[in-house]
C-alpha cells in the first residue's frame, strides 16, 4: 500500500521517524526483511530506499566511514572490479541540516555500482545515494540509502518492469524519485525511542 508521503512514517516498531518519498511501498508487507532493516520500493520503477541499523565502525574514523559502507554495500550487491564500483563524491553535513539529534557525524556518499538483479548475469547501473549517521554512544552507524538504477541491461529482468530504460513513462505511471527527495528523507529522519538501542 503506498503511503502518504508528507507525513512522517513510523520506522523500526516506531523508534524512528521519516518522511518516505511518495509512491512508496512497504517491503516488508511483500517479503520478510531483516530487524536491522526498513525497506521501500517505489510502486512501479526499481527504485529503493533502504535504512539500516548496524554496528557501529570504531575502527572506521569518521570521514573514511561512508567509504567503508559503500564498499560494503559493493560486497553485499556481488559487486568486483574497479570498473563496477565509483564513488563521485563524499561530503559532511551539518548539524543544522538534519533532524537526528547527536550524531558523532552525518556524511553523504553518491557513486555507482555495476549490480545484478537476483542471480542474473546482466548488470544495471545503479546511481547509489548513501547517507551514513554515526551514533557511537549507542554502537551504531546508520544507513540510508537510495538504490537509483540508471541504464538497465536489456538482459535484465528489470526490462518492463521499469521506464529507466527508456527514459520515459507512462501517462499513468508515478514520477520517479529525485534526489532532493531522499535528501527530505535524510533530513526528517529522527529518533523517538532510544530504548531500542537498549
Amino acid at each position: 500500500m503506498a503511503m502518504n508521503s508528507d507525513v512522517p512514517h513510523l520506522l523500526f516498531g516506531g523508534s524512528f521517524s521519516a518522511i518516505i518519498p511518495p509512491h512508496s511501498v512497504d517491503v516488508s508487507e511483500i517479503r520478510e526483511i531483516p530487524d536491522n532493516q526498513e525497506v521501500f520500493a517505489h510502486s512501479n520503477t526499481d527504485q529503493s530506499i533502504v535504512i539500516e541499523l548496524l554496528e557501529h565502525q570504531n575502527h572506521v574514523p569518521d570521514q573514511e566511514a561512508a567509504r567503508y559502507h559503500f564498499a560494503d554495500i559493493a560486497s553485499s550487491n556481488d559487486v568486483s572490479g574497479m570498473d563496477s564500483t565509483e564513488i563521485l563524491s563524499v561530503e559532511p553535513v551539518g548539524s543544522d541540516q538534519i533532524t537526528l539529534q547527536d550524531p558523532s557525524s552525518a556524511w553523504l556518499l553518491s557513486g555507482r555500482q555495476q549490480v545484478a538483479k537476483f542471480n542474473e548475469q546482466a548488470r544495471n547501473t545503479v546511481t547509489i545515494h548513501l547517507a551514513l549517521f554515526r551514533l557511537p554512544q549507542y554502537s551504531t552507524d546508520i544507513l540510508i540509502t537510495f538504490n537509483d538504477p540508471t541504464v538497465i541491461s536489456p538482459f535484465s529482468s528489470s526490462v518492463g518492469g521499469s521506464s529507466v530504460q527508456s527514459g520515459g513513462m507512462s501517462a499513468s505511471a508515478a514520477p520517479h524519485w529525485t534526489l532532493q527527495q531522499f535528501r527530505t528523507t535524510v533530513q526528517s529522519f529522527r529518533l523517538l525511542d532510544p530504548t531500542i538501542f537498549s
